[in-house]
């Protein structure tokens, strides 16, 4: 609940706000503080032996990070690049290799997902330094890192920086944590490669190469088996309640209502532990779901939920070559500084 009143919060600049100004300021001095140790040599940061590439964003929540990583990890190889995954775990309480038939419940839901869905080694830990070590001596194929998150990671070197960025919600009022729901402040996205847009697009684009991330939809897939499928014709027919357990859980319901499709709905937290307690009061209904909780209700045998795939798709915004090809010119830009 706490939570929820602070997300709300962060959408305007009132009096609630205003007291949280102090805690901002101190949050933001204490952020510009460690990064000037990094930047002097006080801390170290660690150099991996591959290119890194992290896609991350300014602002706590979903912004949409999810799909894009699995977009850019099967373009990558379809490139002819072998690309491994690097990720926290949010969620998880266990380390190491992910596979597609991992606990979610141990591992987190997001690198479960990944691996399922890129065909890509996945590793989970806290300290990336340490999860691209671990999955190079594995994987000493992989010549390049992608990290699902940790833009303000600086323990670890990368070579090309991609900043998600949800407008207007997941930029709110734009000030720091805890007035606002900013990590860093906005003038940070002039510092990164790419930025990726996955909502509304800026007034005045940015300076720097921009993508606008919109998400294909896919067929609503059964959650026992994730392989049959079932049509919207179909689900108009029954009594329906979706639910979801996202960053932000109105844009799977305004997805899933443009789809001609009345339902109930029920938000759980991100990350969200589902549990058969969960659905007791859902007997006789049809359960619509994001395929990010799908990973983890998988196991509770529901006899009639259904999630919705989604496929990310980039497109430029202004004159620019394709994502891809953006990437991968960025990419042979450092091999060749290296060099």
């Amino acid at each position: 609940m706490l939570r929820l009143w602070f997300e709300r919060q962060w959408q305007y600049k009132g009096w609630a706000q205003c007291l949280l100004l102090p805690f901002a300021w101190l949050f933001a001095g204490l952020a510009a503080l460690r990064r000037t140790l990094y930047r002097c040599g006080f801390f170290s940061s660690t150099k991996l032996p591959v290119p890194v590439i992290v896609v991350g964003n300014i602002s706590v929540g979903g912004v949409g990070k999810t799909p894009l990583v699995i977009y850019l990890a099967q373009a990558l190889r379809a490139a002819g690049y072998t690309p491994g995954i690097l990720s926290r775990g949010y969620g998880g309480q266990q380390t190491g290799a992910v596979t597609a038939t991992s606990d979610p419940a141990l591992y987190g839901d997001e690198p479960v997902l990944i691996a399922q869905r890129s065909a890509s080694p996945v590793w989970v830990h806290p300290l990336r330094a340490e999860s691209g070590r671990a999955l190079l001596q594995i994987h000493p194929q992989t010549n390049v890192l992608i990290c699902d998150d940790g833009l303000q990671h600086a323990a670890l070197q990368r070579d090309i920086e991609i900043a998600v960025v949800q407008r207007p919600h997941g930029l709110g009022n734009g000030r720091l944590l805890p007035a606002g729901p900013l990590r860093e402040p906005l003038r940070r996205l002039q510092t990164v490669d790419l930025v990726v847009e996955s909502g509304q697009l800026p007034e005045i684009n940015n300076a720097l190469p921009s993508f606008q991330q919109s998400l294909q939809l896919g067929e609503w897939t059964s959650v026992s088996d994730f392989s049959t499928r079932t049509t919207i014709e179909v689900l108009q027919e029954q009594p329906l309640v979706a639910i979801a357990g996202i960053g932000h859980p109105h844009r799977f319901f305004q997805a899933v209502q443009a789809m001609g499709l009345a339902c109930e709905t029920k938000v759980f937290a991100d990350h969200h532990a589902y549990t058969p307690t969960d659905f007791s009061g859902l007997t006789g209904k049809t359960i619509l779901m994001t395929e990010k909780d799908a990973v983890k209700c998988r196991h509770l045998k529901l006899t009639d939920a259904w999630f919705l795939p989604v496929t990310a798709e980039l497109t430029p915004i202004g004159h620019l070559q394709p994502f891809t090809g953006c990437v991968i010119s960025l990419l042979k830009q450092r091999e060749g500084k290296v060099k």
